[in-house]
């Protein structure tokens, strides 16, 4: 289905909500402060996300396409194009939500008003199904979108992976296990397509399983160990090999794409450390890579997707996309 946002109507709900935290958790941008707002708050970026950032005539969006199927599912995406820009380049954005929640509907269409086609996936679950299912049905989508690239009127020779907390450790993941046949899998209907991508942007995303738990405060335990054991289907402990297999740090080598990483220095879920790994692994094989520490920036928060970040990763896509390398 095709839908211009120019032909939108903008519905406003009020509710009472004691804070935003619950409601904003997994939405990429939204304020998460703790402190009690007043009594009605303007649900505007829940129902209509896209109106919050962008002009109504700035894109379309092609919802609910589906890439792939599997048993009594069909795996699907949304698609956001930019009105202005003819042939963008596309990033493909993973949701966060500790591997086991969160969807499609919310991504950061900060990337459409700069140009870029952005196409949103919703994956199996923790709950539905355990890893590496969810890496296989993301190679199955950039699979999909790279098929049907002309369909569309995006470029399929660079893509972007990209994705926040959970999804940007599966993005990561994925950007670095290009032409894995381990994590491959054979989903969907155009197995003979690439999956590469072309370079990755992660937000605050865990890179090594076999240490976070260690780097962890009280509360990113009580979060963190339980999600990856519902991943795995194991404990961490219990399943050395397959944690190892999840953990971007570990499937580092000298092809990988380049890589840009932000991360706040207050992140009490999953720690700063995990990116300074990864950033070490990258820079041992030589590999482009940039950290931006987001002082002051917990998880899930606001700056992350503020103008002046956002201008931080347009520049490194723009390096990285027209290199003709």
């Amino acid at each position: 289905m095709e839908l211009h946002l120019s032909d939108l109507g903008v519905f406003v709900y009020l509710v009472h909500l004691p804070t935003l935290r619950e409601a904003s958790e997994s939405l990429p941008g939204m304020h998460t402060d703790t402190s009690p707002i007043p009594k009605l708050v303007i649900l505007l970026w829940l129902l209509v996300p896209p109106l919050i950032s962008m002009g109504q005539g700035d894109m379309s969006q092609h919802k609910d396409i589906v890439y792939a199927e599997v048993p009594g599912r069909r795996l699907m995406l949304d698609l956001y194009m930019p009105s202005s820009t003819a042939s963008p380049y596309l990033i493909v954005w993973v949701h966060g939500g500790a591997w086991h929640s969160g969807s499609k509907a919310s991504p950061p269409l900060s990337f459409i008003s700069s140009g870029y086609a952005l196409a949103s996936l919703d994956y199996r679950l923790s709950v539905d199904a355990k890893f590496p299912a969810q890496v296989h049905d993301i190679k199955a989508a950039i699979r999909y979108l790279r098929a049907n690239a002309n369909k569309h009127g995006y470029r399929s020779d660079k893509i972007v992976i990209a994705g926040s907390s959970a999804g940007g450790h599966l993005a990561a993941l994925v950007g670095v296990t290009n032409n894995d046949v381990k994590l491959e899998g054979d989903l969907g209907d155009f197995t003979r397509t690439s999956s590469s991508v072309q370079a990755i942007v992660d937000y605050y995303g865990p890179t090594n399983f076999l240490t976070i738990l260690k780097q962890s405060t009280p509360h990113g335990l009580g979060v963190r160990g339980p999600a990856m054991a519902l991943l795995l289907g194991e404990t961490v402990e219990n399943a050395p090999e397959l944690a190892t297999l999840a953990s971007p740090l570990h499937q580092v080598d000298e092809g990988d794409p380049p890589l840009l990483i932000f991360h706040g220095d207050q992140d009490i879920q999953v720690p700063i450390n995990q990116s300074h790994e990864l950033v070490g692994a990258y820079k041992r094989n030589g590999l482009k890579v940039h950290l931006e520490v987001v002082y002051g920036a917990g998880h899930s928060t606001t700056p992350y997707y503020e103008r002046q970040y956002q201008a931080i990763a347009e520049k490194f896509l723009s390096e990285v996309l027209k290199n003709p390398n």
